[in-house]
């Protein structure tokens, strides 16, 4: 929780084991990495027992390159198949129970400013499409309303892959599974809407194929998270084993559900884009220039 937490104590360094020596002498803690580097340090999440191919996978990896902090950020989960590789990850993870996560983070975001003041210390929720728009749905719904400093990012992968292939709120109607053989007979919860209703300052969808654009949108969500409000981010991660996608063709998949159904969105609230402006330098918000008159017609 700390740059110091992953420094060696002096003279301790020769008895730590080689993966945190690694971690300490080329991780990303303390450094400005982008996921253009990838490759070229050694990552916070490396070794996980997810699924090969699995498009989840790759998106926390990009996500974790793409915190401002790492060594000043905690992850907080719940079940699914994401905690599985989250956990294994060299940033702290706090474990809810099912759908508790919201109300995790809240907690621990109040106590991280009391306790460390203006320092950042940010909190990322990450979860799976049951954990946050069904059992976690109350939770989640209350912290943005709440207004609570702290990112939520749905692992959307439209099923409960980790308990065999129900349905979840977030499963396409329509959509057979293993174990909804009749097809789902209900509309895709609009999470993004109620998000902006509840009030986040930041909402995105995005799909794990477009790397720098997981990047931006991880870092501009976490930034105003600091100190405007909530934040959210959905993102598309399939499940292939459940959807029987070819794992040589998961990336093409998200690429085809992404010029289907699951198109790049980006809403943030004017006070949002003014601290993004005047704390990070963000050009993009930067306000234009007022055209000039129109000149006087020539007698």
């Amino acid at each position: 929780m700390s740059l110091d937490y992953v420094k060696f104590s002096n003279g301790f360094e020769k008895f730590m084991p080689k993966e945190y020596r690694d971690m300490v002498e080329h991780g990303p803690f303390g450094k400005k990495v982008s996921v253009s580097q990838m490759g070229s340090f050694k990552e916070v999440l490396e070794e996980h027992p997810m699924c090969a191919g699995c498009a989840m996978t790759l998106f926390i990896r990009l996500a974790m390159i793409a915190f401002p902090n790492p060594e000043d950020t905690i992850t907080v989960g719940t079940a699914g198949c994401g905690r599985l590789a989250i956990s294994q990850a060299a940033i702290p993870f706090v474990y809810g129970n099912y759908g508790d996560q919201n109300g995790v983070a809240s907690g621990l975001s109040r106590g991280l400013r009391l306790r460390f003041g203006d320092k950042p210390k940010d909190v990322v929720v990450m979860a799976g499409d049951g954990g946050t728009a069904d059992i976690g749905f109350q939770q989640v719904l209350h912290s943005w309303f709440r207004k609570e400093r702290f990112t939520t990012i749905m692992l959307d992968n439209e099923v409960y892959g980790n308990t065999g292939g129900q349905e979840s709120g977030m499963t396409n109607r329509g959509a057979v599974l293993k174990m909804a053989p009749l097809g789902k007979k209900f509309e895709k919860m609009d999470m993004l809407q109620m998000a902006k209703v509840a009030g986040c300052a930041y909402v995105a969808t995005v799909v794990p194929n477009n790397p720098r654009r997981v990047e931006s949108v991880i870092k501009k969500a976490v930034l105003i998270a600091r100190e405007v409000g909530s934040t959210y981010i959905q993102a598309y991660t399939s499940c292939n084993i459940e959807y029987a996608i070819p794992t040589d063709k998961v990336m093409e998949d998200a690429k085809n559900v992404e010029n289907d159904r699951y198109q790049f969105s980006e809403y943030i609230s004017d006070e949002a884009k003014q601290f993004l402006t005047e704390r990070y330098g963000y050009k993009e918000f930067l306000s234009k220039p007022a055209a000039p008159a129109p000149g006087l017609p020539k007698a």
